[in-house]
């Protein structure tokens, strides 16, 4: 018979493991790899579940899933920027032509780059929980994202104008 307890972990990891999943597709660009982190991360809020549960279980999953991938990413000596895919970028519906691009430009990012941009506009995190799932302070954050944001304008001239409109919001 389960436990209060493991109800109460059953239905927020039933609730959120979309939205976190989501979080390490940008943040990977591979499902597959993504799929693990998120198991990963959901694994551990489990094991400290009686802890985390009243304070913020997803803020940690989120913090284990960018840790992990960085550590994942330093071990492969892999911040080599990606050249975009050969998906075609005409002749499609304009939302999906704008979410290509953005996907080509978030892959050209180095992974620290790509989390500071996944965790700050997609995820919409402030910036002082951006810098603690990264570990980071809040100006890197900053300066992170600006840098981030500058090269996917200039590597994406298609998308300056939706960029600048983000950094306005900001």
């Amino acid at each position: 018979m389960e436990s209060e307890s493991e109800a109460s972990f059953t239905r927020w990891a039933g609730d959120r493991q979309l939205a976190l999943l989501r979080t390490a597709v940008l943040l990977t660009g591979d499902h597959h790899r993504a799929e693990d982190l998120v198991q990963d991360a959901l694994a551990k809020v489990a094991a400290r579940w009686e802890r985390l549960r009243d304070e913020a279980p997803e803020s940690y999953a989120r913090k284990v899933i960018v840790r992990t991938n960085i550590s994942w990413w330093r071990k492969q000596r892999r911040e080599v920027v990606t050249e975009p895919g050969d998906r075609p970028v005409d002749g499609g519906e304009p939302s999906v032509d704008r979410r290509i691009l953005l996907d080509q430009a978030l892959a050209r990012l180095t992974a620290r780059q790509r989390a500071a941009v996944v965790l700050r506009y997609y995820d919409d995190l402030p910036e002082r929980e951006t810098a603690e799932a990264l570990g980071v302070s809040v100006g890197t954050v900053k300066s992170t994202t600006h840098h981030a944001l500058r090269q996917m304008r200039e590597s994406s001239p298609e998308l300056a104008e939706l960029l600048g409109a983000v950094e306005e919001v900001r």
